[in-house]
């Protein structure tokens, strides 16, 4: 059996899957219906935003390639279904980025800001898409929660609705963290109140993405960057304990304080390198 040429290119890569889906293909690929490849696809993004966290460029660069796989597949079964071709969807957001950045590509008047551009884009896109009842309806209900929220904000941003600026949103953030506060104290450890925390919670949250979309900051991205940061110093924890033959269970909350105080000098890389002291 000739192995198929070395890929360069996305006509490539449709080649391999037109190949797979074949009916002298694999079995397991030729079974695969739209339904079952949504998982994979999800799957697939996921671990490219992880590569992306990692900031490790070889690993980014493998789990792109498993993504684009995942588009190939979808797009393979499209064209099987006669519904459409992979070089339509390229054709349609070619054609959409175009006329998304009239300030790129047409007369219009230039923007320097970014943030005039993602007001600009939410208004074109309310005058180019099919009336809706309402302009939230594009935001997809499978998002994840915070990602739901930045979007959510994004959207009503562009058409106005939003405050003047990062402090007026602190502002904000405090008022809720004192109604937060009261409810805590209303419930006192009853538990009687917990719809009233899950809202009070909520509204913190929402507050909190709203902020970060102010400061120009993917909520989504920094909260990744915290728990790889919280994943690393509790690792130098446990290797510290480990190295005197202890686990975290066999530690006070003082030992491990002092450790995570400890980790928190280190560079992050260091964390995972600092040679372990051997038990007595």
């Amino acid at each position: 059996m000739t192995p198929p040429k070395t890929a360069t290119n996305l006509d490539d890569l449709l080649t391999l899957v037109a190949r797979l889906r074949a009916p002298d293909g694999c079995p397991w690929d030729r079974k695969q219906q739209l339904s079952d490849l949504r998982s994979y696809l999800l799957e697939e993004a996921h671990e490219v935003a992880a590569a992306i966290d990692g900031g490790d460029p070889d690993e980014l660069s493998g789990e792109l390639g498993d993504l684009l796989f995942q588009i190939a597949f979808i797009g393979q079964l499209a064209e099987e279904a006669g519904s459409f071709r992979l070089s339509d969807s390229i054709e349609r957001v070619h054609r959409k980025m175009i006329e998304r950045h009239p300030h790129v590509f047409g007369d219009a008047e230039p923007l320097t800001e970014a943030s005039d551009v993602a007001q600009a884009w939410e208004r074109r896109k309310v005058e180019q898409q099919p009336r809706r009842d309402s302009l939230l309806e594009g935001i997809a209900a499978s998002l994840p929660e915070l990602v739901a929220a930045y979007r959510l904000t994004q959207k009503a941003a562009g058409v106005g609705f939003d405050w003047p600026n990062a402090e007026q949103v602190l502002d904000k953030l405090n008022e809720e963290a004192d109604e937060l506060r009261q409810a805590i104290q209303a419930d006192n450890g009853t538990g009687d109140h917990r719809e009233e925390l899950r809202e009070e919670l909520g509204d913190i949250l929402f507050t909190v993405v709203n902020l970060a979309r102010k400061l120009g900051v993917d909520p989504g991205s920094a909260l990744a960057q915290t728990n790889l940061k919280f994943r690393r110093r509790f690792h130098h924890i446990e290797r510290r304990l480990r190295g005197q033959g202890r686990t975290v269970n066999d530690a006070t909350l003082e030992e491990m304080e002092s450790l995570w105080r400890e980790a928190k000098e280190l560079a992050p890389e260091e964390t995972l390198k600092t040679p372990l002291p051997q038990p007595d």
